[in-house]
């Protein structure tokens, strides 16, 4: 058995159980759930009945030796200032997405962490699952040719039950943005991911259907530093039942990927591969497009894994602190674009 990394999850929300139960599945690994943090010691004896852990203060957590890292599941808000404070406490550090709540907030955390010599990870947990993983391969291989397109279709459903669950739900100083930075986050990635970095954006949102601050509703217009042009368009205010999409595009090629399958993978020279097309309905991991309590955890347990082998081999995890960066800068210059946040 290798040397534990023990874990501490700080807030205990519905993501965090996500988390607990890819702990548990990468115990051969060597990773253990040590402890929960949150800020009420009424709730404490609750907590630790139900993560089946000892509950603690977060200084608590942080002033432990025996903590090597924790898990960042509490509101967008929070994020920066409780990443600093672990990274000054030598502790590795995870954050749910988004990093932060602006590049500014992510670039302290990551210099934070380089400070301090410990690992920043970002959970992006796409990026873990073999079907987004093969479609990278086959994007950097060339498969597809010179990439023209990139589209992004997010039809996504949070009812006002929802926001009005926490009241940090929907508002810029805590969620940080809506649809965009909340939801459709982790699809912004994976096109950040396999087309690079916007150099031009267009945008226009707004908050059409729902009670609160920030947008329920998007779309973007976007050129990439390698020339592909791109579309993001999101919405909490859908239906349920209707599949998000991604779309990739190039001169040899294309993928669509609807809902969690594959519905086309096409090649003009499929003898040229370098990895081969899967047919349609390959499937990826479930995601949550109209219940957070929907996501599979093979990517959860992906990136586990993965930060605690990043820990032991001192190396950058699969999704450090700049890579988790690139969604959020994304996602600002759409809200700049559109006139959401300045």
């Amino acid at each position: 058995m290798p040397d534990p990394v023990r874990f501490a999850i700080l807030g205990p929300g519905v993501v965090a159980e996500f988390h607990r139960k890819a702990i548990e599945a990468n115990a051969e690994c060597g990773a253990v759930l040590a402890a929960i943090a949150h800020y009420n010691p009424a709730r404490f004896d609750a907590l630790s009945a139900r993560f089946g852990v000892p509950c603690r203060h977060e200084a608590d957590v942080l002033e432990d030796p025996a903590i090597d890292a924790v898990i960042l599941c509490t509101p967008s808000g929070l994020h920066a200032g409780q990443a600093i404070a672990a990274a000054e406490a030598g502790k590795h550090v995870l954050v749910e997405k988004p990093l932060a709540l602006t590049t500014a907030e992510a670039d302290q955390m990551i210099a934070a962490a380089r400070r301090a010599g410990v690992r920043l990870g970002v959970v992006f947990q796409r990026r873990a699952e073999p079907l987004f993983q093969r479609i990278h391969q086959a994007l950097s291989a060339g498969d597809l040719g010179d990439l023209t397109l990139g589209v992004v279709t997010m039809p996504y459903v949070r009812s006002q039950d929802y926001y009005d669950s926490g009241a940090w739900r929907g508002t810029w100083a805590l969620d940080g943005g809506g649809v965009l930075m909340n939801q459709g986050i982790h699809l912004i990635d994976l096109l950040t991911w396999y087309l690079g970095d916007p150099v031009t954006v267009h945008a226009i949102g707004g908050t059409l259907a729902r009670d609160i601050e920030v947008e329920d509703t998007a779309v973007a217009a976007l050129r990439f530093a390698g020339g592909a042009l791109g579309t993001i368009s999101a919405t909490t205010t859908a239906a349920p039942g209707f599949p998000h999409r991604l779309g990739l595009f190039g001169t040899r090629g294309g993928i669509q990927v609807e809902g969690e399958q594959v519905a086309r993978w096409h090649l003009a020279d499929p003898a040229r591969a370098t990895v081969p097309p899967l047919p349609p309905g390959e499937a990826a991991g479930a995601g949550a497009g109209g219940d957070p309590r929907g996501i599979a955890l093979t990517g959860h347990i992906g990136i586990i894994r993965d930060f605690v082998e990043a820990v032991r081999e001192n190396r950058p995890p699969l999704v450090d602190g700049r890579e988790g960066r690139r969604s959020l800068a994304t996602i600002e210059a759409i809200y700049r674009a559109a006139g959401l946040r300045s």
